[in-house]
C-alpha cells in the first residue's frame, strides 16, 4: 500500500515496492492445464465461441486442443515450442508447420515463448525497467514503465496488490500498436492468486478482441502431450 500525496522520491520508492510485490506474486509453476472458453472478434466480426484445452510445460511446450462450443469434436490441435508451431486442422485434414514468429504475427505483438506462457498464466508482461509515472487513486495504484517494446501503464488494486489492467503503447510511434489487458475473477489456488477472467484487445491496422474464461485449471500435475499427424493429411 502507498499513501497519497507523496514526494517524487517517495513515489519512486512506492512504485518500486509495488513492482516488487507484483514480482513476488508471479505464479511459479512447472506444469499448467486448463479448459478455457474463448470469445474472439476481429475485423470480420464476432466469431463463434470455442473451448481451448491447454497443457503447458514451463519453458518447453504448449499443447492446445480447440473445439467449437456447439460441436463435440476436436477441430484443431496445436503444438508450440520455443522454435516452432504445428497446427493440425482436423476439419480439413491439413497440417501447417511454422516458425515461432507465426505466433507473434497472429497476436500482432512481439512474443517469445516465455511471454506467451506468462500471458496464459496471467503473469504481468512487458513491465519495463524504467519507471516514468506513479499515481495513487482512492482504490488503485497506477505505475507507468518503459521497456524495449512498450510503454506499460499498470493498474494495481490498492487492497490486494494484484494487477487489474495493463495498457500497452508501442514505443515506436510508426507502429501505432496498442494492447489492453484486463485481469479479474481472482481465486486463491495453491497459495497463488489466479485471474480466471481476462480480456485482451490488440490494435494496429486492425483490432482484435479476445476474452478468456478459465472454467478449470490445475498446476503442477503430471501431464502428457499427445500429438500425431495422420499420414493422409496434406501439408500446407
Amino acid at each position: 500500500m502507498v499513501t497519497p500525496g507523496v514526494t517524487t522520491t517517495d513515489s519512486l520508492n512506492g512504485a518500486t515496492n509495488i513492482l516488487k510485490l507484483l514480482e513476488k506474486n508471479r505464479i511459479q509453476f512447472t506444469t499448467f492445464s486448463a479448459k478455457i472458453k474463448v470469445q474472439y472478434e476481429d475485423k470480420k466480426g464476432k466469431q463463434p465461441d470455442f473451448n481451448a484445452f491447454v497443457r503447458l510445460y514451463k519453458d518447453s511446450v504448449l499443447w492446445i486442443s480447440i473445439s467449437a462450443t456447439f460441436l463435440s469434436i476436436e477441430a484443431f490441435r496445436i503444438l508450440i515450442t520455443k522454435d516452432s508451431i504445428i497446427i493440425v486442422n482436423k476439419l480439413n485434414k491439413k497440417v501447417e508447420h511454422h516458425s515461432f514468429s507465426y505466433v507473434a504475427d497472429i497476436a500482432q505483438i512481439p512474443l517469445n515463448f516465455s511471454t506467451l506462457q506468462d500471458l496464459i498464466i496471467g503473469n504481468p508482461i512487458y513491465v519495463g525497467d524504467s519507471i516514468v509515472a506513479f499515481r495513487q487513486t482512492e482504490n488503485h495504484i497506477l505505475i507507468g514503465t518503459v521497456g524495449k517494446f512498450f510503454k506499460n501503464l499498470l493498474t494495481v488494486s490498492d487492497d490486494t496488490d494484484l494487477i487489474e489492467r495493463s495498457k500497452l503503447d508501442d514505443i515506436d510511434i510508426d507502429q501505432n500498436r496498442t494492447a489492453d489487458l484486463t485481469y479479474g475473477g481472482y481465486e486463491k489456488h495453491d497459495n497463488v492468486f489466479f485471474a480466471t477472467y481476462r480480456e485482451i484487445t490488440v490494435a494496429e491496422k486492425t483490432k482484435v478482441d479476445i476474452s478468456l474464461l478459465f472454467k478449470q485449471y490445475e498446476f503442477n500435475k503430471e501431464l502428457s502431450f499427445p500429438f500425431s499427424i495422420p499420414r493422409n493429411y496434406k501439408t500446407k
